[in-house]
C-alpha cells in the first residue's frame, strides 16, 4: 500500500480554498496549470464553482496547520478513477521528494473512495517532472494520445497505478 509521511490531510474543498486556487500562479512552461480567476469561475459555473462538482469530484489538501497545500480530483470513469491533482506552485520542483508523497497520499485517498477500481491520471508527454514523479510514486505508462486542450491539440500520456511495485 503506498504511504504518505507529511502530515497532510485530504478535506472538503471549501469556497475560500477555491478562491486561493485561482490565485496560484505556475512558472512557465507551467502556467497552462493556472487556473482562471475565481469570479470567471463562479460565473461560467465551471469545474469547482459548480457546488455539485465540488461536492462530488474535488478535495483539498491541507498541511497541519490548516494550510492549503494542493487539491485533488477524482474524476470518475467506469471502472477508474482519474486523479487531477495540484501541488502549491512554492512546493513544486524542489526534488526533495515532497510530489511523490503528495501523489501517493492522494492515490490512497482514491482506493479507499473506490476500492477495487484501477487509478490513473493523465500527464502532458512534455511535463517530464511529473511523469518521473509519478513513476516514482508507482504509475507507468499505458498510453499516448492526443487530447483537445484550451489551448489546442496536445499528446498526453495515460499512466497507471501499479500497485505491486510497492509489494
Amino acid at each position: 500500500m503506498v504511504k504518505a509521511s507529511l502530515p497532510w490531510r485530504v478535506v472538503p474543498l471549501t469556497n475560500a480554498q477555491c478562491e486561493e486556487l485561482c490565485t496560484w500562479k505556475y512558472p512557465s512552461p507551467y502556467e497552462l496549470y493556472n487556473w482562471p480567476s475565481w469570479e470567471t469561475m463562479l460565473r461560467e459555473q465551471t469545474e469547482f464553482a459548480d457546488p455539485h462538482i465540488r461536492a462530488e469530484q474535488y478535495r483539498a489538501v491541507v498541511d497541519a496547520n490548516g494550510g492549503l497545500s494542493g487539491f485533488v480530483q477524482f474524476f470518475p470513469i467506469v471502472g477508474v478513477t482519474r486523479l487531477g491533482l495540484g501541488l502549491r506552485p512554492d512546493l513544486c520542483g524542489k526534488g526533495s521528494g515532497i510530489g511523490v508523497q503528495f501523489v501517493q497520499l492522494l492515490t490512497r485517498e482514491a482506493l479507499k473512495h473506490a476500492p477495487g477500481q484501477e487509478v490513473d491520471l493523465e500527464v502532458l508527454v512534455w511535463n517530464e517532472r511529473a511523469i518521473r514523479t509519478y513513476e516514482r510514486a508507482g504509475f507507468t505508462i499505458t498510453d499516448t494520445y492526443e487530447k483537445q486542450t484550451p489551448t489546442g491539440v496536445s499528446n498526453f500520456h495515460c499512466m497507471v497505478y501499479n500497485e505491486s511495485l510497492f509489494n
